[in-house]
């Protein structure tokens, strides 16, 4: 892959011209809200400052990058996106994505294929990501870092109840998931099988688009825009995950989020646990009864033998706003935050994962406290994305009629095949799409 030119090998090489006039501009970068995040970022900010001055497009720059503190929400900081957007203001240059916005922001962003050196970057970095970043051939973020949905499990008991290893089907899991429950639960009435996330909300979206796609039941909306939800596949995976709540999952798992599902595995009262990647990182230097000494992590498991475990997309990308005043010089710090020097300075000092595939056998990040990142390459390499791109700018209203039927059947107040049926015109109507048809259409329609 061609070294981007901010790393300072273009100014070396033209060291000591006096044909370019140096210009002096500042990018404004809106980045974190953390304390860890707006110390990386402005380490990393220093970094390419360190390599000024930047040749760029033909021109000489010396480059300030300002770092802006964003809001703590992500509600929040979208909400003031929309606020520049709408003035056409130049107030960051550099915007941070989350990975559901891309299609509703696109118009604001730009093109980032326009500019030398980006289309051979992003061959480096998860095609499903670069895939959820393009809008009509248009690229508007480069990947950042990433995250997806994980099975976590408790290797002591697997191994202490006769199992070989975690389970490559959902059937393994409930059938591994009851045997543990049936020998711990009369030491520990507290225990269950399998907490996730359950309450109507955008993590029951994530959830239950890894079922059905683990089924084969399609992606809710498909990349190239066809409503695919009802179908044989789909009503199979929801009439499996509705027949967890109170048997391997507790009943109230209809109300958890993320860190419901996390307090009650790592207080030791659950087997299996799907959460994201923040949850190992928390067990790193945990002390008591549930640490990285017995946890697992691996894919979700397939729907059925010979099945594709699916592990739904998330992370953030770095896309730069139209209305900068210096789009070109904009892109080329971009380039330099996504790029293998970035990515694995941002792994190995705020532990966010990188979606750069080589990084994941890198022998400095395999020689520090987040080596552990390698055993999730498999998970990125089957992780699909939410339909934010096709459905956009009504992604929101999708989601939440996606989760709202799901959780209706979760909670028995409807069944999988009505649930459906009636989502997928509710789809049709909010977004105009056409519906898939063929092989997945219900055997009964």
């Amino acid at each position: 892959m061609k070294k981007p030119l901010l790393l300072g090998t273009s100014a070396l090489l033209l060291a000591g011209s006096s044909a370019l006039a140096q210009q002096d501009v500042t990018i404004r970068w809106m980045a974190g809200n953390t304390a860890i995040a707006m110390e990386t970022t402005q380490a990393m900010a220093q970094m390419y400052m360190d390599a000024n001055p930047h040749t760029i497009g033909g021109e000489e720059y010396n480059v300030t990058v300002e770092v802006i503190q964003g809001p703590e929400s992500a509600s929040d900081r979208y909400a003031l996106y929309l606020q520049f957007f709408q003035a056409q203001s130049a107030e960051a240059d550099i915007l941070e994505i989350d990975v559901i916005w891309p299609g509703d922001l696109a118009e604001h962003l730009v093109d980032l294929y326009e500019y030398e050196g980006v289309a051979e970057d992003v061959q480096a970095h998860f095609p499903a990501i670069v895939e959820n970043n393009t809008v009509d051939g248009r690229l508007v973020g480069i990947p950042a870092f990433t995250d997806a949905g994980l099975l976590y499990y408790r290797s002591d008991l697997l191994e202490e109840y006769g199992f070989d290893g975690p389970p490559e089907t959902w059937a393994e899991l409930e059938e591994m998931a009851r045997t543990i429950v049936e020998g711990e639960s009369a030491d520990n009435p507290d225990f269950t099988g399998f907490v996730w996330q359950g309450q109507a909300y955008e993590g029951l979206t994530c959830n239950a688009l890894e079922w059905i796609a683990s089924f084969g039941g399609g992606t809710i909306v498909s990349q190239e825009g066809q409503i695919e939800v009802f179908n044989d596949q789909a009503i199979a995976a929801l009439e499996t995950a509705a027949g967890w709540v109170g048997t391997i999952s507790p009943q109230a798992v209809t109300g958890f989020q993320e860190e419901d599902a996390r307090r009650i595995f790592t207080a030791g009262n659950a087997v299996f646990m799907r959460n994201w990647p923040y949850a190992y990182a928390l067990l790193v230097d945990a002390e008591g009864d549930v640490t990285t000494e017995n946890v697992g992590i691996t894919t979700l498991p397939a729907g059925e033998e010979g099945g594709t475990p699916a592990a739904t997309l998330g992370g953030w990308q770095y896309g730069v706003n139209r209305y900068s005043n210096n789009p070109e010089v904009a892109v080329d710090v971009a380039r330099f935050m996504a790029s293998r020097e970035g990515q694995l300075y941002r792994a190995l000092n705020e532990g966010l994962l990188p979606t750069i595939e080589a990084l994941y056998e890198d022998e400095e990040l395999l020689g520090s406290p987040y080596a552990w990142f390698a055993d999730l390459l498999p998970v990125f390499q089957s992780a699909v994305a939410r339909p934010s791109t096709p459905t956009a700018p009504r992604y929101n209203e999708v989601s939440r009629a996606f989760f709202t039927a799901v959780h209706g059947v979760l909670m028995g107040t409807t069944d999988a095949e009505t649930a459906l049926g009636e989502l997928e015109f509710t789809l049709e109507e909010l977004t105009g799409l056409p519906v898939a048809g063929g092989a997945q259409e219900v055997a009964s329609r």
